[in-house]
């Protein structure tokens, strides 16, 4: 299967069922004109790749009694898919069209645009497509993707506020990482505390991600094809996947850290043994490699939430689906990837940082004493208006990156597996890919 589909040619199969080669092109010599006086032949210097006006077929000689194929329509038509033979499986030639030799599609201007059921086109995209195809999503399905952005984000928020308030509020655990003299267990046990706080509110954020990510993954995934869905239907098709989907975002940092390890494990042990500064350089070489090789597994994975969302598949087989998708287009998949986490993260800062400064303005010491203070000690206004910041960063990012990568999966299936034949059947395009013999694979 070729990475690129092509475009199908124009043009019906004649009744008979012989190929355009075989049928009708320029009228023999010996052939008689129908209709009365008899009409100068074409010029000699035609070419074979120019026939006259007026024909669509190969310029093959017919036999006699056959009857040329009839002409395709004109400009604007939309009954064939560019996915037809000659498109995205490498099949046979088209029927003297854009494909055919000599360009005789040059007077069309060129292949009709894709069919466009939904948010985005069903072919190949660009990255600003892909981009707009999140941003479309949002904004047409605005009820059910910001409900779902919100309801979440807010549900998480509010456990997080909770959970610093009365559970992290003990400041006195880790005052001594701001004590200069502070002993060395009193450093450990504060920074135990800070890092334990901080696993606990990243693990409901995590949570708050993972039910956002499931949700609008159908939401997206139904977009492409023009069909609205309301936040109950969304969440009774993402709901048996849950647990499956926790596992995989769970098991993909576990891995990097993993492989993070083993990279810095030869330095500590030569730090141990007693070559301090062999060992530190070490580490750090040993380290900055296997980041690297953590990064390039996690692009290779990076669709893998997709794939078990929409092909309903285990944790593994997704992971599997994921490198096989991203094989041959590992740095365009990191582009888009890296391109929306960057739009996402400056959408949030915009708005969460406004806030921040507005809260510290209302508690504590002022802005001064936020800036100054590293305990994190602000009080119960701090906590609250920086959380309506959160949330409203969140509602907004939420669906940026769960739908860009969806259509960055519906890109690349589109691509190695012409998944835009399928989609065109499924949002009931008549016609759409019904030239293309045999299954779509992967459909």
């Amino acid at each position: 299967m070729n990475d690129t589909p092509g475009w199908a040619s124009p043009g019906s199969t004649p009744s008979d069922g012989r190929e355009p080669a075989d049928s009708g092109g320029a009228r023999s010599p010996e052939q008689p004109h129908q209709g009365g006086a008899q009409q100068p032949e074409p010029p000699s210097k035609w070419s074979k790749e120019q026939p006259p006006p007026g024909q669509w077929s190969a310029p093959a000689p017919h036999g006699p009694g056959q009857t040329p194929p009839p002409p395709p329509p004109g400009p604007g038509w939309g009954g064939h898919h560019p996915g037809g033979p000659g498109g995205h499986g490498g099949q046979g030639g088209g029927h003297g069209g854009w494909g055919a030799p000599g360009g005789w599609g040059t007077p069309w201007g060129g292949p009709p645009p894709a069919a466009k059921p939904g948010v985005i086109p069903l072919r190949p995209l660009g990255v600003g497509e892909i981009l707009d195809g999140a941003v479309s999503t949002m904004r047409t399905y605005w009820r059910t993707v910001l409900g779902i952005s919100l309801t979440v984000a807010v549900v998480t928020e509010i456990a997080v506020i909770l959970l610093q308030g009365f559970v992290l509020d003990g400041t006195a655990d880790t005052e001594a990482l701001n004590d200069p003299n502070a002993t060395l267990d009193e450093l450990t046990q504060a920074m135990g505390t800070a890092m334990l706080g901080s696993a606990v509110v990243l693990l409901i954020s995590l949570l708050g991600t993972i039910v956002a990510t499931a949700l609008l993954t159908s939401v997206t995934s139904r977009a492409v094809l023009g069909k609205p869905v309301t936040t109950a239907e969304a969440w009774r098709e993402a709901r048996p996947r849950l647990l499956k989907l926790l596992g995989l975002t769970l098991l993909l940092p576990l891995i990097a850290g993993a492989i993070v390890f083993v990279g810095v494990l030869p330095g500590l042990i030569v730090a141990l043994i007693g070559e301090a500064e062999a060992g530190a350089g070490l580490a750090v070489l040993g380290g900055l490699a296997a980041f690297i090789v953590a990064i390039w597994l996690m692009i290779r994975f990076s669709l893998a939430s997709p794939a078990l969302m929409l092909e309903k598949q285990g944790v593994l087989k997704a992971m599997s689906r994921s490198v096989k998708l991203v094989r041959g287009s590992w740095w365009r998949v990191l582009g888009i990837q890296l391109l929306a986490a960057i739009i996402a993260n400056i959408v949030a800062s915009i708005i969460v940082i406004p806030f921040t400064f507005i809260a510290a303005a209302l508690s504590g010491d002022g802005i001064s004493g936020f800036l100054n203070n590293t305990t994190g000690d602000y009080g119960w206004t701090f906590l609250v208006v920086s959380g309506i910041g959160s949330v409203i960063g969140s509602m907004l990012t939420f669906p940026i990156t769960a739908g860009v990568t969806v259509l960055l999966y519906v890109d690349q299936r589109i691509r190695r597996e012409a998944l835009d034949l399928e989609l065109g059947r499924a949002a009931g395009l008549q016609g759409y890919g019904t030239h293309t013999p045999g299954a779509t694979p992967g459909g």
